[in-house]
């Protein structure tokens, strides 16, 4: 069994929860993408591989890799969250373009100091953090750009 799943297990029992095997698949394929994802995006995945699982079954366990600590929520942006593993890499923030939802990845050295400053200065102990910025990445911006500059009525 790999570590992410001894991890998963072992917090389950803590609870009286059983590792099922839907809870296995859910967590087998949360740590075969390599991006963020949505609970639909992973229930469709799940299913196109003939997982048989429900739809409750993905949304109920998310949570609870989530609390595990091998997953984290990573933004919140138009009634969906995203999600991605972390369990094995660094702390990092994110920017989603609110255009076409790429997701940019980013760590700096300066926010994590401000941050830490900000806690020390107020006596408080920091658990954990996120940091979301939404905006337009550069594609995006021209594509604005461009039809701002395209006549209203281009039939003429």
């Amino acid at each position: 069994m790999d570590k992410t799943a001894a991890i998963f297990k072992e917090f389950l029992k803590g609870r009286g929860l059983k590792f099922t095997p839907e809870r296995k698949a859910v967590l087998r394929e949360v740590f075969s993408l390599h991006r963020h994802f949505d609970a639909e995006t992973l229930y469709q995945e799940l299913y196109r591989k003939k997982v048989r699982i429900s739809r409750a079954s993905v949304y109920r366990t998310l949570p609870l890799l989530v609390k595990s600590g091998l997953i984290a929520e990573t933004l919140r942006c138009q009634g969906k969250t995203s999600y991605e593993h972390i369990y094995g890499h660094g702390h990092h923030d994110h920017m989603l373009c609110i255009g076409c939802g790429k997701v940019i990845e980013f760590r700096s050295e300066k926010i994590e100091k401000l941050q830490n400053e900000i806690c020390r200065r107020h006596g408080f102990k920091p658990v954990e953090h996120r940091l979301g910025i939404k905006g337009y990445c550069r594609e995006c911006q021209r594509k604005i750009k461009m039809k701002k500059k395209l006549p209203l009525d281009s039939a003429e």
